[in-house]
């Protein structure tokens, strides 16, 4: 990754909480811990940053503190040919006319790339994904209600009496923070909150992630693998990920990068 975007990424990560930690930026960036404290160090000089012990904070901290978790401009430049694999082969399961649930992520937005021909029901917690096929579709949309958290590009309800109960899905896509032999995990409690709720409007539940998922881990469980019906990943999946799901009678697609996508991918790296 060049410096330019690391910086870009760490900037980024220190206005999401009060202090990010070395540790915490050498995983966003997959960088080394030397190479992060030069980063934080010249950002420092730079008076873009405040340098404190073990990591850096914001020159301005935010008032409002959102979500747990990378920010989705971050998220989406991570990946981004394998997220698109991986959400074709998910539109590829949708029927026109179905209802479906598609959950806020840089994996699920792929999406809406494969839904412009398409016609069926579509609820949301995702500004983006709903303006995107409100611009370049003709599906039927509908927004979830609560507060829009900004650098999530999601929208997050705790109260029980908003429009999630009254829609009905064939099928819910989602990513996760994490996959293991648990289940689902996630950073936040009110997203555990939130997605319980749209799992629960939905006859199955299909998980797209890309394989360097299933090496993440949170200390909270969204669901179980029996709720899962479907997980669909890119050719990075190793065997004993796949035989866990195989074990656990989960389905798994493993969506392959067509040209372009591999060519693209050459480019970011």
């Amino acid at each position: 990754m060049h410096e330019k975007e690391r910086h870009r990424i760490i900037l980024s990560a220190v206005q999401e909480k009060p202090v990010v930690t070395v540790q915490e930026m050498v995983e966003l960036t997959d960088s080394s811990e030397a190479t992060i404290r030069r980063d934080i160090a010249a950002l420092h000089v730079q008076k873009r940053l405040r340098r404190v012990r073990g990591g850096a904070e914001a020159i301005s901290p935010p008032q409002f503190i959102g979500l747990a978790g990378r920010p989705f401009s971050v998220n989406e430049t991570l990946n981004a040919a394998q997220k698109r694999a991986i959400a074709r082969e998910a539109v590829n399961l949708c029927t026109d006319g179905e209802p479906i649930i598609i959950n806020g992520g840089t994996t699920t937005f792929q999406m809406v790339h494969f839904l412009t021909g398409r016609r069926m029901p579509i609820f949301t917690n995702s500004f983006p994904i709903a303006e995107h096929l409100l611009r370049h579709s003709k599906n039927t949309v509908m927004l979830s209600g609560g507060t829009i958290y900004r650098e999530q590009n999601i929208i997050l309800s705790p109260f029980d009496n908003d429009v999630t109960r009254n829609f009905y899905a064939r099928r819910m896509f989602m990513g996760a923070q994490g996959l293991g032999p648990l289940g689902l995990m996630e950073g936040d409690p009110l997203l555990i909150q939130a997605e319980q709720k749209l799992i629960d409007q939905a006859d199955e539940l299909v998980v797209l992630v890309d394989s360097s998922k299933f090496r993440m881990r949170s200390s909270l469980i969204l669901c179980g693998l029996s709720r899962i019906a479907t997980v669909i990943t890119d050719e990075g999946i190793e065997d004993r990920e796949a035989k866990m799901l195989e074990t656990a009678g989960v389905t798994l697609i493993v969506a392959r990068r067509q040209s372009s996508e591999k060519e693209e991918s050459s480019l970011q790296a």
